[in-house]
């Protein structure tokens, strides 16, 4: 039998399954929808609906939101910090920022371990690595006895200055393991040896309070699949756009907390690539949120500063991904000023959009395109029959106070979310110096393709690309990561002062410490690639910007030509007389996996069939006109049509509004060309 490859990525409303066979080369899709309370069961659901034979499976890739939603939630284990003394404070101090900068009242919520739960001992490092107080062991002994008799399951470690010395935190830990063998200890020196010990100790004490769960969850799935004959590892998408074994899920959780966003940003990736733009713009478009996400020149967007909430950063390298409330079942809302909003707030899996029938009563941007017709009267292949009048009625509760008629309503709820998505478009493209004119932007997820022609129309973006399977795109993301570890250590010299042989030494150190980590996960030296990278900036600057570095001889001077150019193309400015200062050394360790090779059929340009059906819809320039209803699996490589159109199918619907026209490629995406060029 033919060897499968099967990518899982769970969502807030469906489960999404991606089943590709190496041998005929065909990707096939399921979704099932998602088990909040145990997101197993969907997983395993999906894979049964699909029909996958698990002794047939050589890969098993799964994105998952276990911790992300645990990080929403707070519903965490029994977690202790243990700190240097006077410090117990730091992440509750924080650095001082509020979210909304003009709401005095408006607080941060409390860090991810209350205050009675953290705890101090009288140790002491100083900045340059020396000891200068040695760990109390009798103190620690005693602190490691009082959290066992609290039921304490897992540990956060962070000390003072542990990123230029190990030692004292290093013993602390050993100390806990004696005391408290069955609990999980996360050391800040082994998670995040870096400076600024609010970032470190907020991302440790993640790691700490996700340990528990996410292993849990991790294990209980693992031997699921091995029961059910799968013999290989089980692979995680992890936020920096790679996956990670169990083995290292264990020592790193929070790696995965923004598991589920990276897929679609991947994904994107591979289709922006397969496509022949360098440079594109993911929009992947859900129930209750849109992420974006910035491809340039073939690579996605990178970034340390992140979190799941406001306040408590998580400083791994994540691809870059920006978040709105703006899904399918956003809501249509009139604020106090008399004003159209639409989201954040969201009608989500229950009840639902009010044409699902299920208690909804609020409009929602599921309703609004039922409404104008771009929606037909079924989801998924029928699975979820949609009731237009309860649309309307919904609806209605909008254009008599706004003095609308009921599709002028509709239309207004979907341009104030189409210019939502795009505002959120060019937060990741303008303002990071990079012009939407000069992208293409790839619709998917549920509901993307319905919008995403008007969101590029509205920032002059001239081509769309919709893939084959929109709905399912973020578990297809799952299926073309690699194994990823991302490493650093603290370098700080100015680069006319770095010493090229301590440069040099600290780079060694970080790949051993890659080689060992991908040795354990099964990783051969053929399949390792190590990528050496440097934090920068100009002396005196505060934030710095991750360049690229190459070995040998000459490397670290192309390094700082390339920071030039990169502050410019950012900051629209360079400084080529201020000295350059080093900040951090990174290091990517990648272990390659074996990529799905998708087949590619004959182009032969032509019309597409002629539609059995039309279907009346609104738009804004034309009103109401009959659109040609196609089903996607009719349109052949090469079927060429113009708008106004609707394609359907069982993960989602593509309009094609008028005045643009579409053609299917080698690879079966649909380009949507806005523009004559």
């Amino acid at each position: 039998m033919s060897a499968l490859r099967v990518a899982v990525d769970v969502g807030g409303t469906f489960t999404d399954v991606c089943i590709f066979d190496e041998e005929t080369r065909s990707l096939r899709v399921t979704k099932v929808p998602s088990t909040p309370h145990d997101p197993m069961e969907a997983v395993m659901a999906g894979v049964e609906r699909g029909g996958v034979d698990l002794s047939q499976v050589s890969l098993f890739s799964h994105g998952t939101t276990v911790a992300t939603n645990a990080l929403i939630t707070r519903r965490f284990p029994n977690a202790a910090l243990v700190t240097t003394r006077g410090f117990r404070d730091v992440i509750e101090i924080r650095d001082g920022t509020k979210d909304d900068l003009w709401d005095a009242y408006k607080d941060v919520a409390g860090p991810y371990i209350r205050r009675r739960d953290r705890f101090e001992v009288t140790e002491r490092t100083d900045a340059a690595g020396r000891v200068v107080t040695p760990l109390d062991e009798a103190e620690a002994r005693q602190l490691a006895s009082l959290l066992g008799r609290r039921g304490v399951t897992t540990v956060a470690v962070c000390f003072l200055n542990s990123y230029a010395n190990t030692e004292n935190e290093r013993r602390m830990a050993e100390v806990l393991r004696e005391v408290l063998p069955e609990a999980n200890i996360s050391t800040s020196a082994e998670i995040l040896p870096e400076i600024f010990e609010y970032d470190r100790f907020n991302t440790t004490v993640a790691n700490a309070v996700l340990a528990p769960l996410v292993t849990g969850y991790v294990d209980r799935l693992a031997e699921r699949l091995k029961d059910g004959g799968y013999r290989g590892d089980l692979l995680l998408l992890h936020s920096g756009g790679g996956s990670m074994t169990p083995r290292m899920v264990g020592k790193f959780p929070v790696r995965l907390a923004a598991s589920g966003i990276a897929a679609g940003a991947i994904a994107a990736r591979h289709l922006s690539t397969q496509c022949g733009f360098p440079n594109a713009i993911g929009l992947d478009m859900g129930g209750t949120s849109t992420d974006i996400c910035l491809v340039h020149g073939g690579e996605v967007r990178m970034t340390k500063e992140w979190s799941v909430e406001y306040g408590y950063p998580i400083t791994f390298p994540s691809i870059e991904v920006l978040t709105i409330g703006a899904g399918g079942g956003s809501l249509a809302w009139i604020d106090e000023a008399r004003s159209l909003r639409n989201g954040p707030q969201s009608a989500g899996a229950s009840p639902g959009p009010a044409c699902y029938g299920s208690g909804g009563n609020e409009p929602t941007n599921t309703d609004a395109n039922l409404l104008l017709g771009r929606l037909g009267p079924s989801l998924a292949g029928g699975a979820k029959e949609l009731d237009v009048q309860m649309a309307e009625k919904a609806l209605s509760s909008l254009a008599g106070p706004l003095g609308l008629e009921l599709a002028e309503a509709a239309g207004a709820v979907l341009r104030v979310a189409n210019a939502n998505m795009a505002d959120a478009v060019r937060l990741v493209s303008i303002r990071r110096g990079y012009d939407p004119r000069n992208f293409a932007l790839i619709a998917f997820g549920g509901a993307g393709a319905l919008h995403g022609a008007e969101v590029a129309r509205e920032l002059n973006i001239p081509t769309v690309i919709v893939p084959p399977n929109p709905g399912v795109t973020s578990a297809l993301g799952c299926l073309l990561v690699d194994i990823r570890h991302d490493l650093s250590a603290m370098f700080s010299h100015l680069t006319t002062d770095a010493d090229a042989s301590e440069f040099e030494r600290t780079f060694a150190d970080l790949e051993r410490e890659a080689t060992h980590r991908l040795t354990q996960e099964g990783v051969s030296s053929h399949e390792a690639v190590l990528q050496r990278n440097a934090s920068m900036r100009y002396s005196g600057q505060w934030r710095s910007l991750v360049i690229d570095v190459g070995a040998g001889e000459g490397a670290l001077e192309s390094a700082v030509e390339r920071f030039h150019q990169e502050h410019e193309r950012e900051f629209a400015f360079r400084r080529d007389d201020t000295p350059v200062e080093i900040y951090q050394l990174g290091l990517r360790a990648i272990g390659t996996t074996p990529k799905p090779a998708f087949a590619a059929h004959e182009v032969t340009p032509r019309p597409a069939p002629h539609s059995q059906s039309t279907r009346r819809a609104w738009f804004p320039e034309t009103g109401w006109v009959d659109a040609a209803v196609h089903q996607r699996s009719d349109l052949p490589a090469g079927a060429q049509l113009t708008g106004p159109a609707v394609i359907d199918q069982l993960d989602s619907t593509t309009v094609i509004p008028p005045g643009t026209r579409a053609e299917v490629d080698a690879w079966l995406n649909i380009l949507i060309h806005l523009t004559e060029d």
